[in-house]
């Protein structure tokens, strides 16, 4: 299949972009990304023409016109007062508003920490063996299928964006899973179009800023 045809490119660009590109043709695409920028910026505009979707339509004032036709059909009502009630019953009133106000509370600092991206890298023969979960602050790792890594070596996590030069994520955590956190630098790299890689590098992570060793895992990260 001649992948530089400039329709076919698209048309894929948009099947991975929607969701609607099979398993194995989503590994297949993968792959490619890590190897061509131009693709990877077909894909960034997919995503966000696709994003442009989801934004609010703005409010809409109903003309008075509306509520006027509504308050002629609705019969008039004798007005009633509600009888005074004991102490007891606004003190559970008050307890229920607390807790509703709780609850609220708790369902916004939850879904705050919710991962917004996620990518799953596979290795040289495409089976999967690390999770990846972007958080606002942190990464979460999850090994599926890791390679035995000996004490004096460590896996290090690379983002590769467009322009192809990697950037560190860090140091995945001894036996593959745990929180990586991030700097403001690379926290502004999440929501990008970029790709993931693990290479293998020295204890403690590469000594020149770039990779040094083989690359083990890799794939792309996509928005939830």
């Amino acid at each position: 299949m001649n992948y530089q045809t400039p329709t076919l490119r698209r048309a894929l660009a948009a099947d991975y972009a929607i969701g609607l590109m099979p398993s194995a043709a989503r590994r297949r695409f993968e792959q490619l990304l890590l190897e061509d920028a131009a693709l990877r910026v077909e894909l960034a505009q997919w995503q966000e023409s696709l994003a442009s979707l989801t934004e609010a339509l703005p409010e809409q004032p109903v003309p008075d016109r509306v509520w006027q036709g509504i308050a002629a059909r609705i019969e008039p009502q004798m007005l009633h007062v509600p009888e005074k009630r004991p102490f007891w019953n606004w003190l559970r009133l008050t307890a229920a508003v607390c807790s509703l106000v709780v609850a609220v509370a708790l369902g916004v600092i939850y879904n705050r920490d919710n991962a917004r991206y996620s990518a799953t890298l596979l290795s040289a023969d495409a089976q999967p063996a690390l999770k990846v979960e972007a958080h606002e602050d942190y990464l979460k790792v999850e090994a599926l299928a890791l390679a035995a890594v000996d004490q004096g070596r460590s896996l290090e996590l690379w983002a590769i964006p467009a322009d192809g030069k990697p950037i560190s994520l860090g140091v995945i955590p001894v036996g593959g899973s745990g929180k990586v956190e991030l700097s403001d630098t690379q926290k502004a790299l999440i929501g990008k179009p970029i790709a993931l890689a693990v290479s293998l590098e020295p204890k403690g992570g590469s000594p020149t800023g770039q990779p040094t060793g083989p690359v083990l895992y890799q794939g792309a990260l996509a928005a939830l």
